[in-house]
């Protein structure tokens, strides 16, 4: 299971009000009334996306299932997005390469991404590997006309992910919020909307200007 809540704007709070309002008249067949309260309702929402307002939560529960990287952001991902920024220290085990891969290829299949910008740390007891596959990942791109551009930082702590849509993503876990298979022939090994994961909170923002990481 998991949790999802808004944030404590005042404009979204009415907006979510004046909707279920409308909602509540067109049922009693009281559609002038329900059409005001709808346009009212939309106006707020708008007003919100336009201000950079906007933030929702989702709780992902310890062993939920259905959070894909596609499940989880493939409704904010549109034509309009051609660069992503992700900033996370943990992309260095093979596990967590291969997550990386994999949300890669969800952004190829989602958007016309054009430039993917990684911020990681080095790991100095599996550099070699973690250099290795990230070259292989930046070729494989390449030959789908996406640039992968690759900086390490030793200082990096922070999880983010930025689509210049205006899209922002926090992720307690990073892209590293799944449990390990039970085997290579089980369930979830490669679907990972079939995958158990770890407790964490993702939190989604808004922002009219994004700015790069």
């Amino acid at each position: 299971m998991a949790k999802s809540g808004q944030g404590q704007d005042p404009d979204m709070t009415a907006a979510a009000t004046m909707l279920k309002r409308a909602t509540e008249l067109d049922s009693e067949s009281k559609f002038q009334q329900a059409l005001v309260c709808y346009q009212e309702g939309l106006d707020l929402l708008l007003r919100v996306m336009k201000d950079g307002k906007y933030h929702k939560q989702i709780k992902i529960e310890e062993n939920a299932t259905g959070f894909s990287y596609e499940s989880l952001l493939k409704e904010y991902l549109n034509e309009t997005v051609t660069e992503v920024w992700i900033e996370d220290p943990y992309i260095r085990q093979t596990h967590q390469l291969y997550n990386f891969l994999r949300f890669c290829e969800m952004l190829i299949k989602s958007c016309k991404v054009k430039t993917i910008h990684l911020l990681t740390s080095l790991d100095a007891g599996n550099r070699t590997e973690q250099l290795s596959a990230l070259d292989e990942i930046k070729r494989s791109l390449r030959s789908h006309g996406v640039l992968l551009e690759v900086e390490y930082s030793s200082s990096i702590h922070d999880r983010e992910i930025r689509f210049n849509n205006g899209w922002q993503i926090k992720i307690g876990r990073g892209l590293d919020y799944f449990k390990k298979p039970q085997g290579c022939f089980s369930l979830g090994y490669c679907d990972l909307d079939l995958r158990p994961c770890r407790e964490t909170t993702v939190d989604i923002f808004h922002n009219k200007h994004t700015k790069k990481l």
